[in-house]
């Protein structure tokens, strides 16, 4: 992959990406990201968008898949390959949990979202890293962390726990598949996407918790996109294993705040 791109490290014409939940949101900002770069791109989902990411001239593939069956999972990149010959990127962006407090979570539940939050991520990259494995230009593996799994969780105890550990896979696999395959992770922060209101309480809210933000907002779908082109990216090239924070410079000190010398 970084061989074919010599003039703009960040023109992925002639590449294949996979965006797992990438409909909406997030996801959704990093598949047309990618469309605009010039590459082909396929996103998975439990169900198929009324409208597909696009981008330049180019719309995504649709794969219907629950990817946190590993059948699903390894079946959305075979369909990527079918397709386009080959994979060079995997962004493992499906994720998320609503909010549930701890003493009150059933063991179905707390499962469920580990699985989503932890085990799809692995099941779709496993798949991925043995397409990769087998191509002369290797491939990039790009999964979505959150700032959940690096502070405490309140109401979101096991997807903070599946994040923490999304950090340690990402190690360990950018250990284990080098030379050839690249992982990486983005930790992103609260990020303005369609259900960022009613989560935290409508706009007065957004704008309170936003004050509590170094950079004095939420972050933008985009943003995280952004990182994510950059970790696939020849400019990149050498990084492998890294957990990349775009959060906004995180949260002021509680003392700070306490002190009145801090927002929020």
């Amino acid at each position: 992959m970084d061989n074919q791109r010599q003039r703009d490290p960040l023109d992925f014409t002639g590449t294949v990406a996979v965006v797992t939940g990438g409909t909406r949101g997030v996801g959704r900002a990093i598949a047309e990201a990618w469309l605009a770069a010039g590459a082909e791109v396929v996103v998975c989902g439990r169900h198929e968008p009324d409208a597909l990411p696009a981008g330049g001239k180019r719309r995504a593939a649709f794969v219907t898949a629950d990817v946190r069956d590993p059948e699903q999972a390894a079946a959305v990149v075979d369909a990527a390959v079918e397709r386009h010959g080959r994979l060079d990127v995997l962004v493992n962006n499906a994720g998320g949990s609503p909010a549930v407090p701890a003493a009150d979570v059933s063991p179905r539940f707390f499962t469920s979202v580990v699985t989503l939050n932890l085990l799809a991520p692995f099941f779709c990259a496993q798949a991925a890293n043995a397409v990769m494995q087998r191509q002369d230009s290797g491939g990039s593996i790009v999964n979505i962390g959150s700032v959940s799994g690096l502070r405490p969780s309140p109401g979101t105890a096991a997807y903070g726990a599946a994040k923490a550990g999304l950090a340690n896979l990402t190690r360990t696999l950018a250990v284990e598949w080098a030379p050839k395959v690249r992982v990486n992770c983005v930790v992103g922060g609260m990020v303005a996407t369609e259900g960022a209101d009613d989560h935290y309480g409508g706009p007065e809210g957004v704008a309170a918790i936003a004050a509590t933000v170094p950079m004095g907002r939420f972050g933008r779908p985009e943003d995280i996109a952004g990182v994510c082109r950059f970790l696939a990216s020849p400019l990149a090239a050498y990084v492998t294993g890294a957990v990349v924070e775009a959060h906004g410079g995180g949260e002021w000190p509680a003392f700070l705040r306490a002190l009145g010398q801090a927002p929020g």
